[in-house]
């Protein structure tokens, strides 16, 4: 009869250690996602500041290109290709010069 009764008990230990199991998996997915969230959230409020003094950048429209303008120091930044872009739109300048290694 004891020996029923030790069976008995560890299944409920068992079912008790998988229940805590799967409680501690769900609150380390759920906090994994809020971490992802916020890391998400500080990358993206980090890549909207400005480098140098660390305002707000405004995004501005320039001869058809969109780049982050700093209202503070008016520091402008560009994304990848928009130089070689206003470069090619500015042919004989000099900024298409130097991007594309000619002289005059």
């Amino acid at each position: 009869m004891s020996d029923e009764k030790d069976r008995f008990g560890d299944k409920l230990r068992d079912a008790e250690k998988g229940r805590e199991d799967k409680y501690f998996a769900d609150l380390d997915r759920a906090l994994t996602e809020k971490m992802r969230a916020q890391t998400a959230g500080e990358q993206v409020a980090a890549h909207m500041r400005c480098p140098k003094c660390g305002e707000r950048l405004t995004v501005r429209n320039y001869s058809g290109i969109t780049v982050d303008e700093c209202p503070a120091c008016r520091g402008i930044f560009l994304d990848h290709g928009e130089l070689q872009e206003l470069a090619k739109r500015e042919s004989g300048g000099w900024l298409s010069r130097i991007l594309g290694g000619r002289s005059r």
